[in-house]
């Protein structure tokens, strides 16, 4: 059974508990965040597995969580699964252009939801890009998960 850890960040609590109930009920432990605010620090401060964000919250929004995910050396591996009620062609490929891994649009399946937390956990395992096992020696960075070398 799963125990990856998974960050769930909604701010509105119904559809928060459903996605938290859900992935529970599969094996996850789940932690919700209701602001983007909150997901950002939860996220640099715990280890997370996944990440299943709304890009409508209050304050900072899940755009903009994406953004300083990405650009946080630490947390940038993390795949980030977008579960929002914007729908449209460019919110999709923004959101997907931005760094996140999957796009899932409300209302949504359970059980499709569930489906896509499991490919973008499988793609991570399939493919670490964890950042934090590169190995830098002066111009040569190694980089292990991606098996890949540049020199600068």
């Amino acid at each position: 059974m799963p125990r990856e850890r998974i960050l769930v960040v909604d701010d509105e609590e119904d559809i928060l508990e459903l996605v938290r109930f859900n992935l529970v009920k599969e094996g996850y432990q789940v932690t919700g965040a209701l602001s983007g605010e909150e997901a950002l620090r939860k996220a640099r401060s715990e280890p997370f597995d996944l990440i299943v964000l709304d890009l409508m919250l209050p304050g900072i929004d899940g755009l903009e969580v994406t953004k300083k995910l990405k650009a946080h050396e630490k947390v940038r591996h993390i795949p980030i699964v977008m579960l929002t009620a914007k729908g449209e062609e460019a919110d999709i490929v923004t959101g997907l252009e931005l760094g996140a891994d999957d796009y899932i649009t409300k209302p949504f399946s359970p059980r499709v939801m569930i489906a896509r937390v499991r490919a973008a956990l499988r793609r991570r395992a399939a493919n670490p890009e964890d950042d934090s096992a590169v190995v830098r020696i002066h111009e040569l960075e190694i980089h292990p998960g991606r098996r890949i070398s540049i020199l600068f």
